[in-house]
């Protein structure tokens, strides 16, 4: 009886993962909706509709390509036009937009550490300088602590080009975020 009861136990786990309460996206970087997002079955206005997102909610952004996103939030999962989506930390914060508040500050400087706590190995970067593919320096997604040593402030982002997940460091930081630690990919220094 024992055997049997342990039979079906093991066989309702193997169809665990195939219930429907397990299937939201566990991956993918945050994201905001700027606008009601059509969703499409592809990348591209050929492709069928098969959902909306309301604008200015939460989304996880799954993949990006030349002018196409592919996303999951309330409202379903699928392709929908870049230029709808927000990589920053709300709907509102615009990371590269030339009319922010935050003021260029000239011969600012920052730090760049491997480790936390500004420890290993660093390289600094100064006002103007930017990075859009850190690999081609040998820095992707090995950086997790920023100190700056004259005023300034940076874009930092998850994928190169700035195509992801973002947030503006004005301070140090000894630890980054777990959305960036040993995840950046592109850096603009303000």
């Amino acid at each position: 009886m024992r055997s049997i009861l342990a039979l079906g136990l093991a066989f309702a786990l193997c169809l665990l993962p195939a219930t429907p309460a397990l299937s939201e996206t566990a991956a993918g970087s945050h994201g905001w909706s700027r606008e009601t997002l059509v969703l499409r079955s592809g990348p591209g206005a050929a492709y069928d509709i098969t959902g909306e997102i309301p604008a200015e909610v939460a989304i996880k952004v799954l993949r990006c390509q030349k002018f196409w996103c592919n996303v999951d939030g309330p409202g379903g999962r699928g392709w929908t036009g870049k230029a709808a989506v927000d990589f920053g930390k709300d709907p509102y914060w615009p990371i590269l937009d030339p009319d922010n508040e935050w003021p260029d500050l000239e011969g600012g400087q920052m730090c760049f550490f491997e480790g936390t706590n500004y420890t290993g190995r660093s390289f600094c970067a100064g006002t103007g300088e930017v990075f859009l593919d850190l690999a081609t320096w040998g820095w992707d997604n090995r950086i997790s602590s920023i100190q700056v040593t004259t005023a300034t402030s940076a874009a930092i982002c998850r994928d190169r080009f700035f195509q992801s997940y973002c947030e503006r460091i004005v301070e140090s930081q000894p630890v980054l975020t777990r959305y960036l630690r040993d995840s950046l990919s592109s850096i603009r220094v303000y």
